[in-house]
């Protein structure tokens, strides 16, 4: 997970910066941002290529504890609901319901680093002489609990449970799912099947996710008290902007998760294949 994610980030920025850029500029001047690769390459030109990873150490942080929990949970949670005598495959309702417990436990724990990684990410380019807000990734836990309070660091705690719990149903289930069926078809449980499971799984989370993902962003990248929590974002949003802004940032997101999935997912099956073949 942790290697998926300095793989991925500099979409992930691009995914973040897109999805905190309202409707201000309507009718006005252009976005500063428009498009995944416009993106990435306006951060890039204007901060430096080294922006694109901004978030980097809090991102491995919440991989540590997020990915570790809801992957490593996920087994156990899927047998512990389909039950000790149960023969042949989960049934999906129960896969899914595996990853929504998974999800929700473990961004319940890591939530802060996912607060600390959107700050840092939602930070462009500043003016000369002005330095950082948050300087380091450590730092920016010790600045937000001093500033904000200890309890700030979970702001954005509900839909950041809810963009988790659902799109780690999807990405786990869809996963199992996909790679179930295309075994039952005849492919062999190698490499092939691994990539496509995993375009699989990030293109349902994608689908399934954005909008609660849009609302997480802009909760958690809100340090000027422009929303009062989840469902005020969910309306204002709405009506400032339209429906269509749920899903802003669809494509890097889509690149984002599509290539996460792809590669924690080779990762993880090569890690099981040869702890498997050690006796582990």
């Amino acid at each position: 997970a942790s290697f998926a994610e300095a793989c991925t980030i500099p979409i992930d920025t691009a995914k973040v910066r897109l999805q905190l850029q309202g409707a201000a500029a309507k009718g006005g001047p252009k976005p500063k941002y428009s498009g995944m690769v416009g993106t990435m390459a306006t951060v890039a030109k204007e901060e430096g290529v080294g922006a694109l990873w901004k978030g980097i150490t809090p991102g491995i942080h919440r991989q540590i504890l997020f990915g570790g929990l809801r992957i490593g949970l996920y087994e156990p949670i899927k047998n512990l609901y389909v039950g000790k005598d149960h023969v042949g495959d989960v049934p999906l309702h129960l896969k899914i319901a595996a990853g929504m417990t998974t999800g929700g436990l473990g961004i319940a724990v890591a939530s802060p680093t996912d607060l600390v990684k959107v700050r840092m990410q939602a930070e462009g380019k500043l003016p000369a002489g002005v330095p950082k807000k948050y300087p380091s990734a450590f730092a920016a836990y010790g600045i937000i609990a001093k500033q904000e309070g200890v309890a700030a660091l979970w702001t954005g705690l509900t839909p950041n449970v809810a963009r988790n719990s659902v799109i780690n149903a999807a990405e786990l289930a869809s996963y199992d799912q996909v790679k179930s069926s295309l075994l039952a078809a005849g492919m062999e449980d190698g490499i092939p099947t691994h990539l496509l499971s995993g375009l699989g799984a990030g293109f349902v989370a994608t689908c399934v996710g954005s909008p609660v993902d849009v609302v997480k962003s802009r909760v958690m990248g809100d340090s000027a008290g422009l929303y009062r929590g989840f469902f005020d974002c969910v309306v204002k949003t709405a009506r400032n902007e339209g429906v269509g802004a749920f899903y802003k940032g669809f494509v890097p997101n889509f690149g984002r998760l599509g290539s996460w999935n792809v590669v924690m997912f080779l990762t993880l099956e090569q890690v099981k294949k040869a702890m498997r073949e050690r006796d582990l």
